[in-house]
């Protein structure tokens, strides 16, 4: 069961406390396709700049994500600058480049149109809308958007909301969309615009599922040490995504496969802050795999 991700191939350059990375690999695609663990296998679809390393390709590869979908334009890649507070959680946006991603145009393989899943990253709603109406009859459709889109491109995101299944947002973007100050208002009242599911994000915190028929709450893993959260909503959604190719969920299946999605995608999450970019998933194995989950369910069972 093959999932498509849709979305960005960056460079990071993350700042914390303790250390200051330059251009590392980055970026909304990167993230999911590691994360995913060949779950799929994962199909990459975005833009690099001919200052993109290949190394930084491979390293996508070498979780088993194809990279095909991937093409390389004259320019500059898209690059983030951040600097993160003391508490790891709060940080500064210093600079954000956009390079050839400015101009990004999905290109999608002719014989990856029939992809099982798709995951609509964070990218502009009319380019969601494009890449929908390439794919042909996916068995799932997640999309993850934000706060600017929400903003400046309401109509646009509102259609392609009506074509989806399952909607990822921070708590913040829920209530902008909605106007509702109560995260189970705004759930339904996203879940009325098109999704029949809505995950609520919110950080150190945990994450809500809001399915057909029921609600779950999951915690976040407590870490011994953060050494850079950049990517962890991006980790979860891989490890939500690969979860449900794994399982070969489609729309209409019940809650049950979404809600142990939410357990994977969590505790694939949970690695991302362990290592600065990628490192933290890419030393994940089944054994501590298994051993964070288990640390998980026994937050949650007593």
């Amino acid at each position: 069961m093959a999932i498509l991700v849709v979305g960005s191939v960056a460079y990071d350059t993350v700042e914390t406390t303790r250390e200051r990375r330059e251009r590392q690999l980055g970026g909304s695609a990167s993230f999911f396709a590691v994360a995913a663990r060949g779950r799929g296998p994962v199909r990459c679809v975005g833009v690099v700049g001919d200052d993109f390393r290949e190394s930084d390709l491979g390293l996508i590869r070498s979780s088993g994500a194809r990279t095909d979908g991937i093409v390389r334009r004259p320019g500059a890649s898209f690059h983030w600058s951040g600097r993160y507070h003391a508490d790891m959680i709060e940080r500064d946006t210093l600079a954000t480049e956009l390079g050839v991603f400015a101009d990004f145009q999905p290109e999608i393989p002719r014989d990856w149109l029939d992809s099982e899943y798709l995951f609509l990253a964070n990218i502009h709603p009319t380019l969601q809308a494009q890449v929908l109406d390439l794919v042909t009859g996916p068995r799932l459709v997640a999309l993850d958007t934000m706060n600017l889109w929400i903003e400046t491109t309401r109509p646009q995101l509102l259609e392609v909301l009506a074509r989806v299944d399952v909607l990822l947002v921070n708590d913040g973007e829920a209530r902008m969309l909605t106007g509702e100050r109560s995260l189970a208002r705004a759930a339904a009242a996203i879940a009325a615009m098109g999704p029949g599911r809505v995950i609520i994000k919110k950080g150190e915190h945990g994450a809500l599922f809001f399915g057909r028929d029921s609600v779950l709450a999951v915690p976040a893993i407590i870490l011994d040490d953060v050494v850079d959260p950049t990517g962890a909503g991006d980790s979860f959604a891989g490890g939500f995504m690969g979860s449900l190719a794994e399982a070969g969920a489609t729309r209409g299946d019940g809650d049950a496969v979404f809600r142990r999605a939410m357990i994977d995608g969590t505790v694939t999450a949970s690695f991302c802050p362990e290592g600065f970019s990628v490192e933290g998933l890419m030393g994940v194995t089944d054994e501590s795999y298994a051993r964070r989950k288990a640390v998980l369910e026994g937050m949650m069972i007593p």
